[in-house]
């Protein structure tokens, strides 16, 4: 059985359980309270959520590496294709972006947004990095192009990743994103397994 640890609504703990509704994967949600209590971080020493466990010895942070290892360990799974498949480095090269050009460049704009004293909620800094998402979101709409998914036909890891991440910048951050990228996430969160993933991670716990 697979454990996630993750704060209620967390977008970052959604990108597990809705791979594992996609894949079929018996799992369960623990609720981690802000901020984490020392019993938490016992386990993962940085406080940070999502966090998962298994009963086949596992113990990680970071979701995109979980994303990949409950893709590998409890695959296979059409949602990370074969490495002789020709779409295979595009949902690697996407899975990592989701986190490492979009969501990773929210965490200090959701900050300032509700941490930083009014005076410091908007600065060069955010001015900089909402430029920088912006860029980012121009691409992801560029790779998406007429495609269904991000990958082409199929829906894949690349595709949890981003919707996930565009999860924060429209409903952490309010923001908007071109309107074919806002057609697609709206597909995304249509997806059966994306509404039990979601109601799961809602009730964490």
């Amino acid at each position: 059985m697979i454990t996630i640890y993750n704060f209620p609504r967390g977008a970052r703990g959604v990108r597990l359980t809705w791979l594992c509704e996609e894949m079929g994967v018996p799992y369960r949600t623990v609720a981690v309270s802000y901020p984490p209590g020392a019993a938490y971080k016992a386990l993962n020493p940085l406080g940070t959520v999502p966090f998962l466990e298994d009963d086949k010895g596992a113990a990680i942070n970071e979701s995109v590496a979980m994303m990949l290892y409950v893709a590998e360990r409890y695959g296979p799974t059409p949602l990370l294709p074969a490495k002789d498949d020709p779409a295979f480095a595009r949902v690697l090269q996407m899975t990592v972006f989701g986190e490492t050009s979009l969501a990773a460049l929210m965490n200090p704009l959701i900050m300032a947004r509700f941490a930083a004293p009014e005076a410091d909620k908007v600065s060069w800094l955010t001015k900089a990095l909402e430029a920088r998402v912006g860029d980012a979101l121009g691409y992801t709409a560029g790779v998406l192009g007429e495609r269904p998914h991000l990958a082409g036909a199929a829906f894949t890891l690349a595709d949890i990743s981003v919707a996930t991440a565009l999860d924060m910048w429209k409903g952490a951050l309010g923001k908007a994103m071109p309107a074919p990228l806002g057609a697609w996430h709206a597909r995304m969160q249509a997806r059966p397994a994306y509404q039990r993933a979601a109601k799961a991670a809602q009730g964490a716990g």
